[in-house]
């Protein structure tokens, strides 16, 4: 069963009660409440100028508030599989976890159906925004920043994955999720979300081609997540900060083709060093060791095989140099989804096989397609 209720009640501070006239519906604790009618102020009425973004989960939009402070709000668009109650508990849970690397919540408001959550808003938009940007805007990151940023995200990813209990898998790790402050300091956004909505709505987007190439084989066809799903997301990411490149690239002589494809060619011909973005050759701190180094720790995050992946704190220690050395390290080959079709036929293919098994009562064989080289 649902309840209305009236967004001036979204939130309560402090603590998370229980009130008789609510009909039981849990406020939260250390986050702001929210007024609709404030939010839309804030935002020229969710006008299409201030849209800053827009992902599974819903819209995105710059507003300022009464007081003067830039916030970011997330309009979210898809209806939450949880009552009111158990979202609000959710979101209490979500807002309680900090870290330097993750984006603050500030608050949110729930009317009716509507959800809404406001963070902190970041200066420079999101790392994609930058990276898919004009040559003159990537060029700002110089070599120190993107070091900087890189380690900054899988800092986040140690956080959630490692140090919080129960540990949380983010499903959606994508330059388009990592925000940007005004010193170019990252943050991750989006984490813990897939928990509020049912996994159709979170998981693959079919719609835009560039998405699966974020997406570890293994999760894209059979949606079994593991943390390891997110440490390929980040070696897709590592490769994409280092090269300034798009994830997939289409050229009228060689098609469509995938970074992690590109990256593992020039690996296996010791071009990786080519792979560099260019606009880093006129920054004064740009080392070409370090950074054929990261990209090394990149394909070492997007192996075929999940259990050869590193954790996110061990990825860390071989992109500083700390106790592993990357260079004494085996790659393999890494593991692609080309296309939706291949996507398709392999769920196909596993769908066939789960129904062989309930006649056979045998173990199912799930046969992923990857693009070889």
């Amino acid at each position: 069963m649902k309840f209305l209720l009236p967004c001036s009640k979204c939130f309560s501070s402090p603590g998370i009660i229980d009130d008789n006239n609510t009909h039981g519906v849990q406020f939260l604790q250390n986050v702001r409440n929210f007024k609709y009618k404030e939010l839309k102020v804030a935002t020229n009425d969710f006008h299409p100028s201030n849209k800053i973004g827009e992902g599974g989960f819903g819209s995105v939009f710059k507003g300022k508030l009464s007081d003067g402070v830039a916030v970011a709000v997330k309009v979210l668009s898809a209806e939450s599989k949880q009552g009111d109650r158990e979202f609000m508990s959710e979101l209490a849970s979500l807002s309680s976890i900090r870290h330097q690397n993750l984006v603050k919540m500030r608050g949110g408001c729930v009317e009716g159906r509507r959800r809404i959550l406001v963070y902190d808003y970041m200066e420079h938009n999101s790392l994609a925004h930058i990276l898919l940007g004009e040559e003159k805007i990537r060029s700002k990151l110089g070599w120190r920043a993107r070091r900087e940023i890189c380690l900054g995200i899988a800092r986040g990813l140690v956080h959630i994955h490692e140090e919080v209990k129960p540990h949380i898998v983010h499903r959606d790790i994508k330059a388009s999720n990592i925000l940007l402050e005004k010193n170019f300091h990252p943050r991750i956004s989006d984490f813990g979300l897939s928990k509020l909505f049912p996994q159709n709505i979170s998981h693959i987007s079919t719609r835009v081609a560039g998405t699966l190439g974020y997406l570890a084989p293994e999760y894209a066809i059979t949606g079994h997540l593991t943390r390891k799903s997110d440490v390929y997301s980040f070696g897709v990411l590592i490769l994409q900060i280092v090269s300034g490149r798009s994830i997939v690239d289409f050229d009228m002589e060689l098609g469509e083709h995938y970074l992690v494809e590109k990256a593992w060619e020039m690996y296996k011909g010791n071009k990786l060093v080519d792979l560099v973005d260019s606009s880093l050759e006129l920054d004064g701190n740009i080392s070409e060791k370090e950074a054929v180094q990261f990209l090394k720790v990149g394909l070492l995050c997007v192996q075929e095989k999940s259990s050869l992946r590193p954790r996110m704190s061990t990825a860390i220690k071989l992109m500083t140099m700390n106790e592993i050395n990357v260079n004494n390290v085996e790659i393999g080959e890494p593991g692609v989804i080309t296309d939706n079709m291949d996507l398709k036929i392999a769920q196909r293919a596993e769908r066939s096989s789960l129904l062989s098994i309930t006649a056979s009562k045998q173990r199912p064989q799930i046969y992923l397609y990857y693009k070889k080289n």
